[in-house]
């Protein structure tokens, strides 16, 4: 893997924060090579302004320039975004882990709450629904004999 510094980082990710040069890599992504005409004119934005963001990405090493002529192409060059990619699922990873804590966490509340409250346990959703659908009888239970009987002394 190769390593980055943070310099380049910061350059990698001040050149992706930008709306339009993330769209020049959307279509470049799916077409491979384009001429800086064809890329520019899905844009509204003088040529000039244009290459501005040509060279901020070039300078992330995100894309490279090729003339022929006078036609001049650029085309993806995404290894950069590799290591952007492993330093966010660094992040990514730490996140997921806060999360389903939370959730673990929440779930323990919901569960306490539902032992808590008698009410919570009969209200209509909470799968303790004490009325039955059901058309059929059952019988009753027999009642248990009375109060507990005299206990001998030791």
């Amino acid at each position: 893997m190769v390593k980055y510094s943070d310099d380049e980082l910061d350059t990698l990710f001040a050149a992706l924060s930008d709306r339009t040069r993330r769209h020049v890599l959307e279509s470049l992504a799916g077409g491979g090579d384009q001429a800086v005409s064809e890329l520019a004119t899905a844009h509204d934005m003088s040529l000039p302004g244009f290459m501005k963001h040509l060279r901020v990405l070039e300078d992330a090493g995100l894309i490279g320039r090729s003339k022929e002529g006078r036609v001049v192409s650029c085309e993806l060059s995404a290894a950069p975004m590799k290591e952007a990619s492993v330093w966010m699922s660094r992040y990514e990873k730490f996140w997921t882990e806060k999360l389903d804590s939370l959730a673990r966490y929440l779930y323990q509340q919901e569960e306490l709450q539902t032992w808590k409250d008698p009410s919570f346990r009969n209200k209509p959703g909470s799968g303790k629904d004490p009325s039955s659908q059901s058309t059929g009888t059952t019988r009753s239970r027999r009642k248990k004999s009375g109060a507990r009987g005299p206990t001998r002394k030791r």
